[in-house]
């Protein structure tokens, strides 16, 4: 009998791992782990991740296919609207509204867009780099960034 109910869960566990979840329009693998496979959603962070598990309460080391559409449901709408201290947010005091928020997916590619632009529009010293495809943070260009080099022309033959 008790050869019949392990049988029976790993059953359960293969058809978890052969599973693929769908979170905030992000499909991820059934057979990866709760806490790394949040991360797979652009604009979760590892903190945001370790946050969710410890504010829901689900143990980070499930396999994410063995979530429940409820449990699937709450991920989604903490993720949307985080209860989390200030640092853990990716959007700390908006340019535009002065708030604190939390962006995910596209809403984040297209507020970074529009950051840019601003930055260009207003002639900063970050707008220019952006818009003549340098390096903004003090790298060194003599070797590295360089543009329409061709490749090495290997060794000539003596004539």
């Amino acid at each position: 009998m008790s050869e019949g109910k392990i049988e029976q869960k790993q059953k359960t566990n293969d058809f978890a791992e052969e599973r693929i979840v769908r979170i905030l329009s992000k499909d991820i693998e059934g057979n990866i782990r709760i806490y790394p496979g949040l991360t797979k959603i652009k604009g979760v962070s590892w903190a945001l991740s370790n946050a969710v598990c410890k504010k829901l309460k689900i143990d980070k080391n499930r396999k994410i296919g063995s979530l429940s559409d409820e449990e699937v449901k709450k991920i989604s709408e903490f993720i949307k609207n985080p209860n989390v201290p200030n640092f853990i947010l990716n959007r700390n005091s908006d340019f535009e509204s002065g708030e604190n928020k939390h962006l995910i997916g596209s809403d984040l590619d297209l507020q970074k867009e529009f950051d840019i632009k601003r930055l260009k529009k207003i002639r900063t010293y970050r707008g220019l780099r952006h818009s003549i495809n340098l390096p903004l943070r003090g790298q060194r260009t003599k070797s590295n960034f360089r543009r329409n080099r061709k490749k090495g022309g290997g060794i000539k033959k003596k004539k």
